[in-house]
């Protein structure tokens, strides 16, 4: 469990690095947004400062899901439940864990949701 608590916290880490800079991104997207009255909607040249927003909003909103996965997965380390399929409650292969340390289901059961 120990060797799992790391990759977790290596994890969590991680998350929170790249939620706090798509969060400065998305926030300067915002001000420059803010801060300029070209029409972007009708540039021809590129993408809008709404199409950047929105695939920045959705980063992030994926980023905290992963983040919140990942907690989730640091608490079931915490009672005694990792590796332990949430679904069939079988033992989650070491394999699956690796690639995926947040996992809550064996392969079976993702497979057939």
């Amino acid at each position: 469990m120990e060797g799992a608590r790391e990759r977790l916290e290596a994890e969590r880490r991680e998350a929170l690095r790249r939620l706090a800079g798509l969060t400065g991104d998305f926030e300067e997207v915002v001000a420059a947004s803010r801060d300029t009255n070209a029409d972007d909607e009708h540039d021809p040249e590129g993408a809008t400062i709404a199409f950047e927003r929105s695939q920045l909003a959705t980063l992030v909103l994926q980023a905290r899901r992963h983040l919140a996965e990942v907690e989730a997965a640091l608490d079931r380390v915490a009672a005694g439940t990792y590796g332990t399929c949430e679904r069939c409650g079988r033992p989650i292969a070491p394999a699956r864990l690796e690639a995926r340390p947040a996992a809550r289901s064996c392969i079976a059961c993702a497979s057939a949701r």
